[in-house]
């Protein structure tokens, strides 16, 4: 099941870790919306997509979509509260986001969901998280990326300005305030050779 991590993607070969979040930058968006942004906060980044890839015990799942049944283009497996994590640092990351966002999120991070890009091919379209609570609260989804860099693109419910970020490699985006509710986020597919990339989502209870 894992893809092949080449060049760059194996220059992070220290210990699977994390650093501070002190670095991390917000940037204000419209709506009572906002990201914030950690380059490289998880270390070792190719190993842990290694062992993810591996490890994960991945589904390809198949959904409705208007009058037919589709494959979802992506890998999916989903650890609800009780449900061990499939690595140890996915508990400190969880742990580390709810110690740093416990003044603005007021809750922990509870659950993780993970999706496996294999390549190009594989996206996620525009959506919001707003089953459960995110459609009507404010909330925080948190996204972990490690393995090759894809575009994760965000802009305003309703059309306006598209924001771009390259997120792979141990990089942290964490989705806050009203953003779930009144901005969009996809992974568009592309048709560029791209290596996979796995995403963690940490998301609190009842958010998805």
């Amino acid at each position: 099941m894992a893809g092949a991590v080449q060049g760059s993607l194996l220059d992070d070969l220290d210990d699977v870790g994390l650093r501070s979040l002190a670095a991390t930058e917000r940037t204000e968006l419209s709506h009572g919306a906002w990201v914030d942004v950690r380059r490289g906060w998880l270390t070792g980044a190719g190993l842990l997509f290694e062992r993810l890839a591996r490890e994960v015990p991945w589904q390809a799942e198949r959904r409705q979509m208007y009058d037919r049944v589709v494959d979802v283009p992506r890998l999916l497996c989903f650890y609800d509260e009780e449900a061990e994590l499939p690595d140890p640092i996915l508990d400190a990351a969880r742990e580390a986001l709810t110690t740093y966002y416990a003044g603005e999120l007021g809750e922990p991070f509870r659950t993780a969901g993970l999706c496996y890009y294999r390549d190009g091919r594989d996206s996620v379209a525009w959506h919001g998280d707003r089953i459960g609570r995110g459609s009507t609260e404010d909330t925080m989804v948190a996204i972990v990326s490690v393995g090759a860099p894809r575009p994760l693109l965000l802009r305003p419910r309703g059309g306006g300005q598209t924001l771009r970020y390259a997120l792979g490699l141990g990089d942290l985006i964490v989705m806050g305030g009203s953003c779930q509710r009144t901005w969009e986020h996809a992974v568009p597919k592309t048709t560029k050779p791209v290596g996979p990339r796995i995403s963690i989502q940490f998301r609190p209870r009842n958010v998805r």
